[in-house]
């Protein structure tokens, strides 16, 4: 499954998803700064999912409507030390995740 981080995540957060998830980030796809509504839609492109933190992501984008399904994190911070606990909640949504869907990850929501 190709995987797109968004820019607000550690990009070392790549490196610890299972082998079975293509995961490139935001700025090695050299997107950086692109705003949402563009950014999803070269997203759904490329990939099969986004995983962002960015909450307005649900109310301020059409999301439902793209070939792209979207991850949801909530967790502490956006730091890589409180992020990486929920990657294997991360991988179990990827698991299940179908275009046009939006998963929430996270105890804090």
């Amino acid at each position: 499954m190709r995987v797109l981080l968004d820019e607000q995540l550690d990009k070392r957060l790549r490196r610890d998803f299972d082998t079975r998830f293509a995961v490139m980030t935001v700025e090695n796809r050299g997107w950086k700064g692109t705003k949402n509504g563009a950014l999803l839609k070269l997203a759904a492109s490329e990939f099969d999912a986004f995983i962002t933190m960015d909450k307005g992501i649900e109310h301020e984008q059409n999301w439902a409507l793209l070939d792209l399904a979207i991850v949801l994190v909530a967790a502490k911070t956006n730091r890589y030390v409180d992020v990486t606990p929920l990657i294997p909640a991360i991988e179990s949504a990827l698991d299940v995740c179908k275009p046009g869907q939006l998963l929430r990850v996270g105890p804090i929501l």
